[in-house]
């Protein structure tokens, strides 16, 4: 199965790939065995977004920029509103990254 490196950008991934570093700095974790957890990490992010999250939200703003590139799909919105289950939540900007779920499974 393939994985994205998406959610290493999340805060949780930033805060895991910070740990790991820490880590392998000072001698608690070989650099193979920090590669091993991301990729890890990766997949069980995936399976966690695909099989645990059912919600639904809609979004709008002001479409500032937006990119296809390599099947990866990147919106920079601004002035965004964000509405799960009638409760609006208003945002500044917005960067929305979007890949095609079917080249995970090739």
């Amino acid at each position: 199965m393939a994985t994205f490196e998406l959610y290493r950008r999340s805060t949780i991934g930033m805060c895991l790939t910070e740990t790991l570093d820490e880590m392998v700095s000072a001698g608690v974790l070989s650099p193979e065995l920090a590669i091993q957890v991301l990729v890890q990490f990766d997949k069980s992010m995936t399976e966690a977004l695909d099989s645990q999250v059912k919600s639904k939200v809609s979004i709008k703003g002001h479409l500032h920029t937006y990119r296809f590139c390599d099947n990866v799909w990147t919106f920079i919105l601004h002035n965004a509103t964000f509405k799960i289950d009638d409760s609006p939540e208003n945002v500044g900007s917005v960067k929305i990254v979007a890949c095609d779920s079917k080249l995970l499974t090739q």
